[in-house]
């Protein structure tokens, strides 16, 4: 049993994102508990718990990333299992939030797919979920259970400093993402630049225009996740178009599908910075590839909840 300010506390990592939350553990000193993921046969998820929760305050470290179904149902199967063996609190860890962009109905018949999965989290048990950079911030309106949307706002902003990247712009690699552009432009009093595109289909984008003098600076292009690479690729041949010298690309999520590490990849990007919100394999590391961690940001957040202090000033 482990106790943290007085208080008796778990921290389980599950299978999608075993080496953040080692990173957590070793930063709180609290040791990882014991868990068992097995499957049987036909591809069911069996779960065993193998030391008591009663009484305890839980915090379960998951991220719904690729395989989606597969660490989502696990993570449900996980939390029913706490929830029956008497666990006080189930702080559930979400870096990534699977089905995130389904946050609307963008067509008829289409389903919200975000509130769905809210839903989910509740039913099985959860009493918190902790996230980072959430694709929509009304998601959070989606749960009647408390939920905090981290940042990796300031951790941008830090690398920017220490690494030396001006004389820049910018860019948003399309409306929606305008106010995220603003925020890490702020501080450097500087412009931001929008790349009006559209979407035929899914997972496809067409660069329309550039709104925005891009010419003679520097590029960092700044989203919430990287999927296929394709908006931030074609985004970023149309800012070299324009006269746009070195482009960096800024993501909180790096899912990279499909053929997205070829596009990252290419010499039109000085560097593509990500966080570890979601592992990256080595398969979809590259040369031009950064990582930050986040393990800091989510330990102090796990810390709060635990002392019962706001999480506010982690948003500075």
């Amino acid at each position: 049993m482990a106790l943290y300010h007085g208080e008796k506390i778990k921290i389980f990592a599950l299978s999608s994102n075993k080496s953040l939350a080692k990173e957590v553990s070793d930063i709180l000193e609290i040791p990882l508990s014991s868990c068992e993921i097995t499957r049987f046969a036909d591809g069911e998820i069996s779960v065993n718990i193998d030391e008591t929760v009663r009484g305890h305050k839980v915090f379960v470290i998951q991220s719904t990333s690729n395989p989606v179904n597969d660490n989502l149902m696990e993570l449900l199967i996980f939390m029913d299992a706490l929830k029956r063996a008497s666990a006080k609190e189930i702080n559930i860890v979400l870096p990534y939030y699977g089905y995130c962009r389904q946050d609307r109905k963008a067509k008829s018949r289409q389903p919200i797919s975000a509130k769905l999965v809210a839903d989910l989290l509740t039913a099985a048990g959860a009493t918190r979920v902790i996230c980072l950079d959430l694709h929509a911030a009304q998601i959070q309106g989606f749960f009647n259970i408390p939920i905090d949307n981290l940042q990796g706002m300031p951790l941008f902003h830090k690398y920017i400093d220490a690494n030396g990247i001006t004389d820049f712009v910018v860019v948003s690699p399309d409306h929606g993402g305008a106010n995220r552009a603003r925020a890490l432009a702020e501080p450097y009093g500087i412009d931001i630049a929008i790349i009006d595109k559209r979407r035929p289909r899914p997972n496809v984008s067409e660069v329309m225009n550039i709104i925005g003098d891009v010419q003679n600076k520097n590029c960092v292009i700044i989203d919430d996740l990287i999927d296929t690479g394709g908006s931030v690729y074609n985004a970023a041949y149309a800012l070299k178009k324009a006269g746009a010298k070195d482009i960096y690309v800024f993501a909180s999520h790096g899912l990279f599908s499909g053929n997205a590490v070829e596009k990252l990849s290419d010499k039109v990007f000085k560097e593509v910075v990500v966080t570890n919100s979601i592992e990256i394999k080595d398969d979809k590391k590259f040369n031009n590839l950064k990582i930050i961690s986040i393990a800091n940001l989510i330990s102090s957040a796990i810390e709060r909840v635990i002392d019962d202090l706001p999480l506010s000033p982690l948003f500075k």
